[in-house]
Parts: structure tokens; sequence; C-alpha cells
């Protein structure tokens, strides 16, 4: 089978196609035959040796597939099963690669509604989502959300999201196009913090500046929950002065999550925004994208 892989860090151009043999399952995984590959912008960074999540080069980026089981240790699926997930987050999933062995438990069945490319598009962004909406926000029908970057691949899937518990969302973004919301801010001109306020939760998927103003649209006791700046010191420490709450989000693989992912797109409150897609070759000029940024959405690789 092929697989992009990298023997040391640098730009695009240090991804290369290679042949290996195909992953052979353990008892609970199954082998997927995938057939399109969901980026995210991590992997650049991951790449370009930022920071050390796989260790050193040589390995093989990826995590989010959609494809068809090819064999299956579990009873959890057969052969032939249409399946989507995000495997083995933060450890190698190795998904750049025609095939890929993961963990029953990782899986879900697509959605017959999705193609393969928008189901690979969904699992980082949507459990990224719905742990910071759902299980650490506990976002709850009548509540006023912000959303940071409502375009992206995270924020497009909140705001969703969060309107399909009963939220009223605001969303800042920087294209014109109906994403769902009640309330779009163009953030190129106009100052989110001077016509948002009374916010009971604040999804940061931008960091720095954004994350650190976010403060002054929260009510009295809001909640802000980032997917960048979990570890920001002296942010935790401002918003905890303030008598705020302060919540990280790390994503992690999650069942649960991916079935009711699964659940609203079958009830047709979830639709996947795919930017563009590249071929399996042209993997280098797909990371230029993901490194050029304001993505509208998600770019997919197909296999």
């Amino acid at each position: 089978m092929r697989i992009i892989t990298q023997h040391r860090y640098g730009g695009p151009e240090v991804l290369s196609v290679v042949d290996t043999p195909r992953p052979r399952p353990l008892p609970t995984e199954v082998l997927v035959r995938v057939e399109a590959i969901g980026l995210n912008p991590l992997e650049p960074r991951l790449r370009a040796g930022e920071f050390p999540l796989l260790g050193r080069p040589p390995f093989v980026l990826g995590w989010d597939i959609s494809g068809v089981v090819e064999t299956a240790q579990t009873w959890r699926f057969r052969p032939g099963d249409e399946v989507f997930g995000m495997p083995l987050f933060p450890r190698a999933a190795n998904a750049y690669a025609e095939f890929v062995a993961a963990p029953a438990l990782h899986l879900e069945r697509k959605p017959a509604s999705l193609s393969h490319v928008e189901a690979a598009a969904l699992p980082v962004v949507g459990l990224t989502a719905w742990q910071g909406l759902v299980d650490l926000g506990g976002v709850q029908a009548g509540d006023r959300v912000l959303v940071h970057g409502g375009g992206g691949g995270v924020g497009h899937v909140a705001i969703q999201l969060a309107k399909s518990l009963g939220a009223h969302v605001i969303t800042t973004a920087g294209a014109a196009f109906d994403l769902g919301a009640d309330e779009v801010i163009d953030y190129r001109t106009v100052d989110f913090t001077e016509v948002v306020s009374d916010v009971d939760l604040v999804l940061d998927t931008i960091g720095g500046d954004t994350a650190a103003r976010s403060l002054e649209v929260l009510r009295p006791g809001g909640h802000l929950v980032t997917a960048v700046a979990e570890e920001d010191e002296e942010l935790i420490a401002k918003f905890e002065a303030a008598g705020m709450r302060f919540s990280g989000i790390a994503v992690e693989p999650d069942p649960m999550a991916l079935r009711g992912l699964v659940a609203l797109v079958e009830r047709g409150e979830l639709r996947v925004r795919v930017q563009e897609t590249f071929p399996f070759e042209r993997i280098a000029d797909a990371h230029r994208v993901l490194e050029g940024g304001h993505l509208r959405g998600k770019v997919v690789l197909t296999v």
C-alpha cells in the first residue's frame, strides 16, 4: 500500500509517497481501506517540528479517516461496513495511508447522507465542538454562545451543534456565507467587544488576543472554552481573577460523541463544509492551503 511519510522536519516538500506493507489489525481493531483523509491545521505544525507530539521523523501524520472495513478483529463491524472516525489521537494513527488499522471503538458507521469526503472532514472538528460545547460547556437551550472563527472547521460545526442545543449563537467570521448563526460579526470591520455582551459561553478557536478580549463579553460567571490556548497560564489567571470559568480542550476519541454527531447528520441538523479536496499525491499542495490560514471548512485528501 502507499503511505505519505517524511524523514526530516521541514516544509511541505518533505512529504513523500512511498510503498509499505499493510498494517495488521489487533484484536478489537479493524483494517480500513481509506477513501478520504481529513487534514487539520495541527499537521503542518507537526511536519515542521514545532512540537514533538509524534517524536522525531520518520512518521506518518493524520487522524481523520473515512473508508470501508477490509478485515475485522471485532464483533462491532464486518467487512464492507462504511466507517469514519479519529483513531488513537494524540498517538500516531498513521492515517495518511491507503489502509489504516484502528480500534473499533474509535470508529462509527458513516451516515449514508455523507460522502466519504464529507465524513473524513468531520471527526476532529466535530469531536472538538462536541466536547467543548456539550461535555465541558454544558450548553443548554436559551444560552448565549459566541463561537470565534465560525467559518473554520471547528467553528462551522460548533455553530450548528449549539443551534441544535437551543442556544442563541453569535459568531465572528470573515466571509459572507450562511453559517446558521443568529448573529454574524465580520471581524475584519467590527470589534466584537463593542457589539456583543452577556454571553454565557465563548468557544475559542483563535487564541491570543481574541481569547483574552473575550473576557469583556462574558456575563458574570461566564465560561471560556478554548481549543488553542489551553495551557496559557497568564490567560487562565486573568479569567479566574475575574470570577469566570476557563476550560481548555484537547480533543480525544469519543464513541458516544461520534454517535451524537451521526444523529445530528441524520436529522439534517449538521452539514459538513469542505473547502477543497486534493488527490493523495498532492499532499504538499494540500499542506500549503492549510498553512495559508483563513480556511472555510476543511481540506480533504482523496485516496
